[in-house]
């Protein structure tokens, strides 16, 4: 089969491999739609520390259940448009026996710490699967990337009393931007890009602010009657962008940490105490967010054509994420259609 194989820093091509064979409890899945990923830009920039070379990459999956292995439960059968969970669960360290799977100490996402779905076939196991009788392959494979954002707006308790500022409308803050205004949220998006500002928009934020044309701190301080918002949602992943969620969230307010920075990031650690901030981090997500996710795609109002850049064939893919590289600005979403179906 064929399958896209990220080599070293820079270098990724398309090699031949062995089609794989589901083994008792797994599915045989045709892929259809394989989103890129931040993760897999990282990887190809050399900048992603958790992955060893050569890596197939890919974890945001839209497909098509071809087999079904040995004791599968009969809900799953061939011919079924799934989705699939990244993630692992070794199930008795600190986080899952809390229940929080999604940041499980042994967690070994596709794509990452594991070989990934950019190829014609793959394995899930069965328990890693999720459908819907509405959503397509291609909307299926925009699933997992919004998941990222939603479990964040659950991490920071937010409700229809908050007004919250989302730091980055990259697709994970996209995600983020959508599941706060789901739950009624004021949204402020905050980019340096008035296209994804626009964007934000149509995903639900009700204010858009370029930090770059105008001052970030003047701006939300009019928007919020001078006091911040309640709820500042970081997805950018830079030491600024850290910084500013600190310094412009409320007093008694809530900092979501989606990103994480490459460099050390130096605060003046008194807002901690003054604001008396609750600030978190959000890492994956849960099973319920990925049902929220397909509830909320399956009401058809996300702007699912308007996210998606650009749409490449499996022999292109390689060339896109070279692309996308050289101008990582420019793209939201890349998504390779495999094979002719």
């Amino acid at each position: 089969m064929k399958t896209l194989v990220i080599t070293e820093p820079g270098s990724a091509g398309i090699v031949e491999q062995p089609a794989p064979v589901p083994s008792p409890g797994d599915a045989l899945l045709r892929l259809h739609t394989v989103g890129y990923c931040g993760s897999d830009l990282n990887t190809f920039r050399g900048l992603n520390p958790l992955i060893a070379y050569p890596l197939i990459p890919g974890h945001e999956i839209g497909a098509v259940i071809e087999e079904v292995g040995e004791g599968v439960s009969p809900q799953w059968k061939t011919g079924q448009r799934v989705l699939v969970s990244p993630y692992t669960q070794c199930g008795s360290c600190t986080a899952c026996r809390q229940g929080r799977t999604n940041c499980c100490r042994k967690n070994r996402t596709l794509g990452v710490q594991r070989n990934g779905a950019m190829a014609e076939w793959m394995v899930a196991p069965e328990d890693t699967l999720f459908t819907s009788e509405i959503l397509n392959e291609r909307e299926m494979a925009l699933v997992e990337p919004l998941t990222i954002g939603h479990h964040a707006v659950d991490r920071g308790l937010i409700t229809a009393k908050d007004t919250v500022a989302v730091f980055g409308c990259g697709a994970i803050g996209l995600g983020a931007v959508a599941a706060a205004a789901s739950r009624k949220a004021r949204v402020l998006a905050v980019d340096i890009d008035d296209e994804k500002l626009e964007l934000a928009v149509q995903c639900g934020a009700s204010h858009t602010v370029n930090s770059e044309e105008q001052s970030l701190h003047e701006a939300l301080q009019t928007l919020t009657d001078g006091n911040g918002p309640d709820v500042a949602i970081e997805a950018v992943g830079l030491p600024a962008t850290y910084v500013a969620a600190v310094e412009e969230v409320c007093f008694a307010g809530r900092v979501v940490y989606i990103g994480y920075a490459k460099v050390p990031v130096a605060y003046e650690t008194k807002s901690f105490v003054l604001k008396e901030l609750d600030i978190l981090g959000s890492r994956n997500a849960r099973r319920d967010d990925f049902q929220s996710v397909i509830a909320m795609l399956e009401t058809r109002r996300f702007p699912v054509d308007a996210v998606i850049t650009r749409t490449v064939s499996l022999d292109a893919a390689p060339a896109a994420l070279a692309e996308w590289a050289s101008n990582p600005g420019a793209v939201t979403k890349i998504h390779v259609r495999i094979g002719d179906r």
